[in-house]
């Protein structure tokens, strides 16, 4: 395995097939190390990561892609943010006393929904939204694309705590098979290929060597990596936006109920910003000034 994450593009030469694998260490570990999840919590919030990352390169956007699986079960909340820097962050929701190592999918999060939105830096924002009704988290992302009336997508990801690996692939608009029996037929056959791929294949093997075991009969050409990392978008200038926005006579009251200082914790990666009464008027007095040169013409 590489000693960085990635994702990984291929394509079928032959077929109108696309492929995309990830892989993520680094970013996984940093996300686990900012709480103490439960194995069962730690891997479906691996393979949420994984899914992020391979969604993140399918789509044409300047932006951020969110991921949010909600449940009234022991996992109430799944939510990761991926760039289409491919920065990403995660946290999860989850109740300690009903959570076995041996709970299925299903047990975790009952009446789930999948929340898929992409927020463009310029542009609309989009939001899709499928029920978690699948026995795994990559049969719930491959329902979104058959629900969605998009390309027909299909998805494999798998974690460990350590390790988070995922593979994608989607039907291409006709090209190279123009026959819509031999594209179906062309389309189901590296499906099952792909659907003989074990966890530990997955885990445990490079690229090159899972696409060889499943494809070697099949021309595919294999793109270069690129790059993914954690990185939690959360600032002390954001935060100090946030409280401004709260308003100069509510902050005052804030502060002295918390002993004159405020303290602002992410939920992403436990960053603490604290601020105190003379942070909290030269917020205001930099406010003010900032308001009045966007004034003068």
């Amino acid at each position: 395995m590489a000693d960085f994450d990635f994702t990984q593009r291929f394509i079928f030469d032959n077929s109108d097939v696309r492929g995309e694998m990830a892989s993520l260490e680094q970013s996984y570990a940093h996300v686990l190390a900012k709480h103490t999840y439960p194995e069962p919590v730690a891997a479906l919030l691996g393979e949420l990561l994984a899914a992020a990352a391979l969604l993140v390169n399918t789509l044409k956007f300047d932006g951020l892609l969110v991921l949010q699986a909600r449940s009234s079960g022991a996992v109430s909340l799944l939510m990761v943010e991926c760039s289409s820097d491919r920065e990403l962050r995660a946290i999860a929701r989850y109740d300690a006393d009903k959570i076995s190592s041996d709970a299925s999918f299903q047990e975790l999060m009952p009446d789930g929904v999948l929340a898929l939105t992409v927020d463009p830096r310029e542009g609309q924002r989009y939001q899709g939204l499928v029920a978690l009704d699948g026995v795994t988290l990559a049969e719930c992302f491959s329902n979104y694309f058959v629900n969605s009336a998009q390309l027909p997508t299909r998805f494999w990801l798998y974690a460990d705590g350590q390790r988070a690996r995922g593979m994608l692939l989607q039907q291409l608009p006709a090209d190279r098979v123009l026959d819509s029996e031999e594209r179906e037929a062309s389309w189901q056959h590296v499906i099952a290929l792909a659907s003989t791929l074990t966890a530990e294949e997955l885990l445990g093997l490079d690229n090159e060597t899972i696409l060889h075991r499943l494809y070697h009969e099949e021309q595919v050409r294999l793109f270069p990596t690129t790059g993914v990392t954690f990185q939690c978008s959360c600032t002390r200038e954001r935060s100090a936006q946030a409280l401004i926005s709260l308003g100069l006579d509510d902050l005052q009251l804030l502060l002295a109920e918390k002993a004159g200082t405020i303290e602002i914790d992410c939920q992403f990666c436990n960053e603490r910003y604290l601020f105190n009464e003379a942070d909290i008027a030269q917020m205001f007095v930099e406010q003010d000034a900032a308001d009045a040169s966007s004034t003068v013409h």
